[in-house]
This record gives structure tokens, C-alpha cells and sequence, in this order.
């Protein structure tokens, strides 16, 4: 370990995790800005965004976040990883940015005798001139573009695309209609290294302090991009237990190991249980495969007591069922029937 750089205990990352995924204290901020605090909400089945900003944003009601959807205050779109995700209108276009180039070469590596960069961009091209007259079903756009290799999931490669409401909204899960996200938003006003350097920032922002490998697995980026991007950012160094480096924004929160952590419900895909939050123990590997497995790659819903998953809920005539993965005491369960209640709201 180098002189001078603090270790941080795993309890002391795990408080961390939680000051600013807001789960340690709901936040009374607007919802882009809570969206920009946590790094973005995963969003590939519907209810999860709803679900993940309900336990993150104090008064948080279902209907606050469609009209945030309606008014183009926030967006969903496929980014980190080409997977889709509830951002802020400020972040999407530095998020996009940032990851194109390397989500193209993904895709082209992985269909291999498939289309071509420039058959891709012809396909494009010829979807932009018919989003000009507005959005367009998930049919209209496979009839455009095919509904195989290329698809809407291909062609969004080189072409921009959010899914727009009453799509991809509670009332309508089915995110089926889509626009250009220049037509939505505007156009990019962004270059690639500060747009990158936006990316890693609100990385750390929200998840740090973290390692390298950390950032580059949620990017969804190289990891000399990375390297490259933290040689020209200021960061704090710090190493985890084994010795591993860790970095971080200055004066981001890192509280205190002993600070209390509340009962909380997540949503299948919360990005809190993901491989690049592995240094924190919020999901102890003992639960991992209950939660992650072949028959559920997306996840469970879970809750978590004193900062760490420890069993999970469903949904059911009107109620809040836990399953827990081993026994609670009686003062966590009142806290967690409290929590049900409201999360039943939600839903009713």
C-alpha cells in the first residue's frame, strides 16, 4: 500500500455505498437530481425505477415520476452496459457520449459475420428520417429495420434512442415506443473526454470510493479508458482490506463505520447489488446465488437490515410478504412492517 493512503474497512465502503445510493436517508431533492446522485436507476422492468426511487426520495409518489417522464425532465434510455436506464435530461447525452464507441465495437464484434458498421449506419440513418415525424412503435421500427441481426437493439447503436411515455411508465410497462433522442432532448452539446470524465464522476458520486476495475465493469468501458480519464480528474486514494486502490471524488461522504442503517426495499436490478459494489458486502456472498442465479439473472426484490441483503419481498393481495433468510429480531421486524406499509402504498 502506498505511503500515506487510508484503508478502509469493508463496513466504512458499505456505509459509503449506502450515504449515496440515499439509502442510509431519503433525499428531499427533485427527482433528476436524485438520479444524478445515484448514478442513474437501472430500468429494464418498468416497476424497478418506481420501486428504486421510492426508497430514495422522501414523498415519493408514483405519479411523480411519469410526469418527470412526460416533461422530459428524465429519460429512459439503453446506456451503460446496453442496458436501459433512468437517467436526468443533463446526464443522458455525457452518459451516451461517452460509451458509443465502445458499445458499437461490442456489437459488431458479437454478430460476426452480420451486418457491417456501414449497413448498421444506413439502417440508422434510415430510421432517423422517419422519427422526424414523431415516435414510432417497437413494430413500425422492426418493420423499418428488420426485426433480426440489425433490430431495434442493433440499429440503437448508431442511432440514439429513448423510450418515450405513455411507454415504459407504470400504467404502460411496456416500453414500445421510441423516439431519436435528438428529436427528445435536443442535440449533444458534449465532447468525448469531458463527457467521460462526467461519467466517471458520477460514478463515484455514487458508488465510490472505488477501484478501477469497479468503474470500468458499471461503464461498460476499457479499462485504459478509465485509467486515462482518472490521469486527468482530481481524485482522493484510499485501499481497501486487501490492499487494492481505491479512488474517489474529494470531499465525497465516506460516514462513519458504526452509523445506523435503516431497513430498506429494493427493486430486481438495484445496481447497489451488482458486481462493482462487491467491495461494499451489501449482498453477502453466502446470499448471492438466492439473489442472482441461472432462473433469475435479473435479480430478486430484497431488503436489507444494518446494510446488507437479508432476505427478500414480494408483492401479494395488497401486501408487503418478506422472506427472510434467517431470523429477525422483533425491533427490526417493526421497522420492517413500518417500511412494508408504505411500499404497499406505493403499489395500491
Amino acid at each position: 500500500m502506498p505511503a500515506g493512503e487510508r484503508t478502509l474497512t469493508q463496513r466504512e465502503l458499505n456505509r459509503a455505498l449506502l450515504a449515496r445510493q440515499l439509502l442510509l436517508e431519503r433525499d428531499q431533492a427533485t427527482i433528476p437530481r436524485v438520479l444524478e446522485r445515484v448514478g442513474g436507476l437501472q430500468a429494464q422492468y418498468v416497476p424497478s425505477m418506481y420501486l428504486g426511487l421510492w426508497s430514495r426520495l422522501a414523498g415519493f409518489e408514483r405519479d411523480d415520476l411519469t410526469r418527470a417522464l412526460e416533461r422530459k425532465a428524465v429519460v429512459q434510455g439503453t446506456l451503460m452496459r446496453s442496458t436501459i436506464h433512468l437517467v436526468s435530461a443533463r446526464d443522458y447525452w455525457p452518459f451516451a457520449v461517452a460509451i458509443r464507441h465502445t458499445r458499437r465495437e461490442w456489437w459488431l464484434k458479437s454478430h460476426k459475420g452480420g451486418p457491417s458498421a456501414r449497413e448498421m449506419a444506413d439502417a440508422a440513418k434510415r430510421l432517423r428520417r422517419r422519427l422526424r415525424d414523431g415516435p414510432l412503435p417497437r413494430a413500425e421500427v422492426d418493420e423499418l429495420v428488420g426485426a433480426g441481426a440489425v433490430g431495434i437493439g442493433g440499429v440503437g447503436m448508431w442511432l440514439d434512442l429513448v423510450r418515450v411515455p405513455p411507454s415504459g411508465t407504470w400504467e404502460r410497462r411496456r416500453a414500445d415506443l421510441y423516439a431519436a433522442a435528438e428529436d427528445w432532448l435536443g442535440p449533444p452539446d458534449v465532447e468525448l473526454d469531458a463527457a467521460r470524465e462526467h461519467l466517471v464522476r458520477r460514478y463515484l458520486g455514487g458508488f465510490g470510493p472505488a477501484s478501477r476495475n469497479d468503474i470500468a465493469d458499471w461503464a461498460g468501458l476499457p479499462l485504459k479508458e478509465i485509467a486515462a480519464v482518472l490521469a486527468r480528474i482530481r481524485v482522493r486514494r484510499f485501499c481497501d482490506e486487501g490492499g487494492t486502490e481505491l479512488v474517489d471524488l474529494p470531499r465525497a461522504p465516506i460516514p462513519d463505520a458504526d452509523t445506523p442503517a435503516p431497513v430498506r426495499f429494493l427493486p430486481v436490478w438495484d445496481a447497489s447489488l451488482l458486481v462493482h459494489a462487491r467491495r461494499t458486502g451489501i449482498l453477502p456472498e453466502t446470499h448471492r446465488p438466492k439473489v442472482f442465479n441461472t432462473k433469475t439473472p435479473q435479480s430478486v426484490q430484497t431488503f436489507i437490515v444494518d446494510g446488507t441483503v437479508a432476505g427478500t419481498w414480494s408483492f401479494e393481495k395488497g401486501r408487503i410478504r418478506v422472506a427472510p433468510f434467517g431470523r429477525l429480531d422483533p425491533s427490526i421486524r417493526r421497522e420492517l412492517d413500518d417500511e412494508a406499509d408504505g411500499l404497499a402504498a406505493l403499489h395500491a
